[in-house]
């Protein structure tokens, strides 16, 4: 008892029972105690292995722990899954940074030694990222944990890739992909962001035309005139036709496409094509069979069709392509204040280039028909429910993904290409095969897997897929947790692995948690300098309070504005459960606390109140209304139990020896122990370090069975 006289000390306290647990072993479910016939398995999104952790990352993990111990509790075979992402291409541009403040760069760097120098920045940051989630309170099962690149992790996602060649569904093909100049690479839709900025609309004089661009830069191939088959402006002109116009570096021949992909209510109705720098112009161009050609490098620099303009930046060279143009008479007007969308690579803020480039690709229309007939089947149910129709309309949009990253860290493409006719075959382990095409030697593919390949397969993998006991015993999953920014980028891709390959969604519900945002609500940037780190304020406040903060007022789906007064306050809280504590442990010491003993209407009335509580927690735990059920239990314990029903019963034990009630006294015992014992129950999910550290020194009794809280039965009834 004489560490209750001081305030309650999270810095001692914490790292002591963190080691308690998990020398318990109960993180395992095989190892948890009684008969548990239901699983309830989670698979925790795994940290990127390249740094530290975030506030989202304590908030998921807040989240999944807070579900993992409530079943637990419960008696199910509780399992929560840990793990580590190698993060392809996030990982590689962090290391490029590194690389660049040491004056190297990972151009001209040897492929094994790159590859090698990443591989142990990484792990070094795996270690540091699994000391952060243990002292985060993560209840999860460290036996169990998966790094995307073990071994057998990757020799099941090379096999995928050649089964779903095998079946059709991969592809090698030239198409337009978003390449990223800076890093060098192709990224996937996903992987960009649609930016809408205001740029110069510039209106040129084309021939008889005029067209409109924004991108006079990738003007100097455009041969192709398209217009409207229904358009009367232009019914005299016959699609085919040709005629000479005065360009950019002289004169060319054009010809007349019709094609019901022009807008004839946009502009004059009239647009060239570009259809290496355009998805839209390629697909046109394909449809016609029509000529393609690069303008720009793999680095943002025009080709020597640029003319004069060759080697220079796109950037630089506009203002002076268009000045030539003004000077030639062909510059009709300039909309200075135009709108438009540019995509832009989410890592660096690069502008994307598109380009055309031979690709493995997935296609996506028959997997993602599968997806949303298991939505149609309410076999997957989103929390919030809102985030079913965003899903539906990826699903109903998905482009083929192009999987083939043109970096040195990752999992390797299991493929062999032909340079000479771009064939392309898939197999895990041959020597140099001959192209079935031309018969020449091919060559192994030097790409690696878009990271998402991987970390879609990931409930699988970790299960040990196909034939692993965990696959047969947790799979599929009940929940999967993560953020609502991954609704269109993870979670169809872990709905569609796992459609395809197990022929069962991956788990039946998804969470998806918003954003933590600054005290002002703004998203956190390095830059902005507003970034706060959650291990910062566990050392201010202890993790109960950071995990409190997370959780109270923080409905599914909605960002949170990350306020450090309210992380503070919660520090009271934990605060005022070792007070109240205390103050029960001292007036209980000579109590019988096996057997219930004759109760006083008031505290009937105040165990009844108990069992209400416990029901509706329960209820919300079990709606995944974290945010309501934390606050019902925090008002409870502060305002009904330590303000009002402990100062009522200080004036029974307050009472000279002679003087008091027995009855009355036996009855006030019976019901402050079960109302701590059960409160400390039901705060555990939340607060587990300050709950086990009271529960250790609470006497056994009915409402202590177990030695350590994180495997005590969840409370049913008070027993009034």
């Amino acid at each position: 008892m004489n560490k209750f006289l001081s305030a309650y000390q999270a810095e001692k306290e914490e790292g002591p029972i963190y080691e308690r647990w998990e020398k318990s072993g109960f993180f395992n479910p095989d190892k948890l105690p009684g008969n548990r016939k239901e699983s309830f398995t989670i698979i925790m999104p795994p940290p990127n292995a390249n740094g530290s952790l975030h506030a989202g990352h304590a908030l998921f993990i807040t989240l999944e722990d807070i579900m993992i111990r409530f079943e637990r509790m419960r008696g199910k075979r509780a399992l929560w899954v840990p793990g580590a992402d190698h993060a392809g291409f996030e990982t590689q541009v962090v290391y490029e940074k590194k690389l660049e403040k040491e004056g190297r760069s990972r151009f001209g760097m040897d492929p094994k030694q790159l590859y090698d120098e990443i591989y142990n920045f990484t792990i070094e940051n795996k270690k540091n990222m699994e000391a952060q989630v243990r002292s985060l309170g993560a209840s999860c099962d460290w036996s169990r944990s998966r790094f995307t690149l073990d071994p057998d992790i990757v020799a099941t996602v090379q096999k995928t890739f050649v089964k779903m060649f095998a079946d059709g569904l991969v592809y090698r093909g030239q198409r337009t992909i978003n390449w990223c100049p800076k890093h060098q690479t192709s990224l996937s839709d996903v992987e960009t962001e649609n930016v809408e900025e205001k740029n110069p609309f510039y209106y040129f004089k084309y021939g008889p035309f005029e067209i409109g661009t924004v991108r006079p830069e990738t003007k100097f191939a455009d041969k192709y005139v398209l217009i409207h088959p229904d358009d009367a402006r232009y019914k005299n002109y016959q699609h085919g036709q040709k005629f000479e116009v005065d360009w950019i570096n002289g004169p060319i021949t054009a010809t007349v496409i019709k094609d019901t992909a022009v807008d004839p209510t946009f502009g004059t109705g009239v647009m060239t094509i570009t259809p290496w720098h355009s998805a839209v112009d390629f697909e046109i161009a394909q449809r016609h069979q029509l000529e393609i050609e690069q303008i720009i490098d793999w680095r943002g620099k025009l080709l020597p069709i640029a003319g004069e303009f060759a080697g220079l930046n796109i950037k630089d060279a506009r203002p002076k392509i268009v000045e030539k143009l003004r000077a030639k008479g062909l510059l009709i007007k300039v909309d200075e204040n135009y709108m438009n969308v540019v995509k832009r690579c989410y890592k660096c803020n690069a502008m994307i280039e598109p380009q055309v480039k031979d690709q493995w690709f997935v296609k996506m229309e028959s997997l993602a028909k599968l997806a949303l007939t298991a939505v149609d089947e309410k076999k997957v149910r989103f929390v919030p429910d809102n985030y079913e129709k965003v899903f539906r309309y990826w699903m109903e949009h998905a482009l083929d993904w192009n999987i083939s990253r043109q970096i040195v860290w990752g999992i390797p493409i299991p493929a062999w290409i032909c340079d000479e006719c771009h064939e392309g075959r898939t197999s895990i382990n041959e020597t140099i095969p001959k192209c079935q095409t031309c018969g020449k030697e091919m060559r192994r593919d030097t790409d690696t897997f878009d990271t998402w390949f991987s970390s879609g397969q990931w409930p699988l993998l970790v299960l040990n897929y196909p034939d692993g006991e965990d696959y047969k015993k947790y799979y599929p999953t009940q929940v999967m947790e993560t953020g609502h920014d991954l609704i269109f980028r993870w979670v169809p891709r872990m709905i569609i692995f796992g459609l395809y390959l197990a022929k069962q969604v991956p788990f039946h519900t998804v969470y998806l948690h918003g954003i933590v945002n600054d005290a002002q609500g703004k998203k956190m940037s390095k830059s902005k300098g507003n970034v706060t780190n959650p291990l910062d304020l566990t050392a201010k406040y202890g993790t109960d309070a950071l995990r409190l903060g997370l959780v109270v007022g923080n409905p599914p789906g909605a960002d949170l504005a990350l306020q450090e007064s309210k992380i503070k306050g919660y520090k009271h809280f934990a605060n005022k459960i070792w007070n109240a504590s205390r103050f029960v442990l001292e007036n209980i010491k000579d109590a019988d606390l096996t057997v219930i003993p004759n109760l006083l209407t008031v505290h009937q009335t105040q165990l009844k109140q108990l069992n209400e509580i416990t029901q509706e927690v329960t209820k919300q735990l079990e709606n995944l209304r974290f945010d309501l059920a934390a606050d019902q239990i925090y008002h409870y314990f502060w305002y009904s139990f330590a303000d009002l029903i402990l100062e009522e019963t200080k004036l029974i034990f307050q009472k000279p020896e002679p003087e008091i009630n027995l009855e009355a006294k036996k009855s006030a015992q019976w019901t402050l122990y079960t109302i701590l014992a059960t409160s400390l129950k039901l705060l555990h999910p939340f607060m587990p370090f300050v709950t086990e550290a009271v529960w250790e020194h609470l006497p056994t009794g009915a409402h202590k069975t177990q030695n350590l809280l994180m495997i005590e039965p969840w409370p049913i009834s008070s027993g009034v």
